[in-house]
């Protein structure tokens, strides 16, 4: 063997070439996706001075602002501009978040669509990752920790409340009481999510959706949707909140919750607040580019995708 042949394979991202050429491909079809149906490609900064207050979201400071954990402000603010369907891929940043299927800068795609409901989201976003599928050359199934994943519409739909009753050691009603929802929702729920065919986890608690307007139906709840593929979350979902004195009220609660667990508050992001208003009835998605990467080439290990980790650099 040649001595330069020798010393590629040394590199690790000489073993995963295959892995992102097929990211390249994918990317490329998602923004074709988009373009196709009648979506505006934009960018919005990635350092901003005021980041959405989530009691369970970190940003990195970069001086005295922050990288940005989410392009959401910025794009919520071109909605009130009058932009109604927007998509961007960019990079965030989110510190404390680092393991089998966590980056400190991930790549995210987000779009909005103005006069959309979260469950037209719902449809859109499995248009999307079909599309995605069949310009990967993967077509109506899939493969993911062996278990072979049927991709024909329409996919399931799962309220949070009946997800407790199937998979949880205890009621929602007392997870939450216990403030372990999340807890609950990790260990004993996702990972039997969406095993044979796709999966719309949806309806979630108010008290956990700080940027989602609550169900007309019932109040308690709000319009939010996670997808999961083979137990893994691909996007976090919203029928927008647009009310700007209850989405204050919201940070300021979500602000109380980071104070009680002695972590960094932030100011709050009054510009995006003061555009709210203007913000037409819209539904938003961000799906995790790394996570929907981990599906298509079947890994465990999100380090498997990207091509720089944070310990090569």
């Amino acid at each position: 063997m040649q001595p330069e042949k020798e010393s590629r394979l040394n590199y690790r991202q000489t073993r995963i070439r295959n892995n992102l050429e097929l990211r390249a491909r994918i990317i490329q079809s998602i923004r074709a996706f988009f373009t196709q149906n009648g979506y505006l490609e934009i960018e919005t900064p990635n350092r901003i001075p005021a980041p959405a207050p989530e009691a369970h979201i970190d940003a990195q400071p970069s001086g005295s602002w922050y990288l940005q954990p989410s392009p959401e402000l910025c794009m919520k603010r071109l909605l009130a501009a009058g932009y109604p369907r927007i998509f961007q891929i960019s990079k965030c940043y989110r510190r404390n978040e680092r393991g089998r299927k966590h980056l400190p800068e991930l790549t995210m795609l987000e779009w909005y669509a103005a006069g959309s409901d979260y469950r037209e989201m719902m449809t859109e976003c499995e248009l999307l990752i079909r599309h995605v599928a069949r310009q990967a050359g993967s077509g109506k199934r899939i493969v993911y920790r062996g278990d072979e994943i049927d991709l024909t519409a329409p996919w399931d739909r799962l309220t949070v409340s009946d997800a407790f009753d199937r998979y949880a050691s205890r009621s929602l009603a007392l997870a939450l009481e216990q403030n372990r929802f999340d807890e609950i929702l990790a260990l004993e729920i996702e990972d039997r999510l969406g095993r044979t065919r796709p999966l719309f986890l949806h309806d979630y608690p108010a008290a956990c959706g700080a940027l989602a307007r609550r169900r007309i139906e019932d109040q308690r709840q709000v319009e939010r949707f996670e997808l999961y593929i083979g137990g893994l979350e691909l996007c976090n979902a919203f029928g927008e909140l647009t009310d700007p004195a209850e989405q204050k009220l919201r940070f300021e609660r979500e602000q109380n919750l980071r104070r009680d667990a002695g972590k960094p508050n932030y100011p709050m992001p009054f510009r995006f607040l003061q555009a709210l208003k203007d913000v037409p009835e819209a539904s938003g998605n961000a799906l995790g580019i790394d996570r929907l990467m981990m599906l298509f080439v079947d890994t465990e290990s999100i380090d498997e995708v990207v091509a720089f980790i944070p310990e090569e650099l």
